[in-house]
């Protein structure tokens, strides 16, 4: 009996079973989460536990991966849910112009699910984009300055939110995740690059790429 059962961890261990959505970590390109049109959440799944749960597990990772946002698909659920915090750290991290030009401020945390966008200002800004589930490359996208976002809170309120600026970036990047598409999918690709392609170079491509959230240091540029 018990050589059974120690039989079973060490093949627990060796081929671990893998986890089901909603996933603690953030799904890579590929997986078909992130190009399936996420579906609308009746207001009678809002209270439910696999919703709350969903909710929960998406604010959780977003934090965890030190996420400027993060939608539903990417944590393996296609369901019309995201989520958008900016953090004193996320300012931080960037030199006082880019952040001015950026447009970046502190923004306490949004959950907004069923969102629907409307554009307030139709200027549209270039900056870099990346994705934490395209880790470590960025891109140049175009968007539009300022967007209203509306929807229904995790209580089942309904909530609106002008966000402008680097707000608004990440507003409509994860309405796009929503949509199946990621931002790759709206850069030129000719500016696509590795965040870390000198210093790749400069160790002659020994180069260690964590998927786990905790190592993850390029704030704000991931959502």
């Amino acid at each position: 009996m018990a050589a059974g059962r120690f039989s079973r961890i060490i093949k627990d261990l060796i081929n671990p079973k893998p986890p089901k959505p909603p996933y603690s970590h953030v799904v890579q390109i590929g997986d078909p989460a992130l190009r399936a049109k996420a579906l609308t959440v009746e207001p009678k799944e809002l209270g439910s536990e696999h919703i709350q749960q969903v909710i929960k597990t998406l604010v959780k990772t977003m934090r965890r991966y030190k996420c400027s946002g993060l939608a539903a698909p990417q944590i393996g659920v296609p369901v019309r849910i995201i989520a958008v915090e900016i953090t004193k750290n996320h300012v931080r991290a960037h030199a006082p112009a880019v952040v001015k030009a950026r447009e970046m401020r502190v923004t306490p945390l949004r959950v907004f699910v069923n969102p629907e966008l409307t554009v307030e200002d139709f200027t549209t800004i270039q900056s870099p984009e990346g994705c934490a589930s395209l880790r470590a490359l960025t891109g140049i996208v175009e968007r539009y300055r300022s967007v209203t976002v509306s929807g229904v809170s995790p209580d089942g309120e309904r909530t609106e939110w002008r966000a402008d600026g680097w707000a608004a970036r990440a507003v409509q990047h994860e309405m796009d995740h929503l949509a199946g598409l990621m931002y790759v999918d709206r850069c030129d690709p000719r500016t696509l690059e590795h965040q870390h392609w000198a210093l790749i170079n400069a160790r002659a491509g020994r180069f260690l790429q964590h998927f786990d959230g905790f190592r993850n240091r390029q704030w704000g540029l991931f959502l």
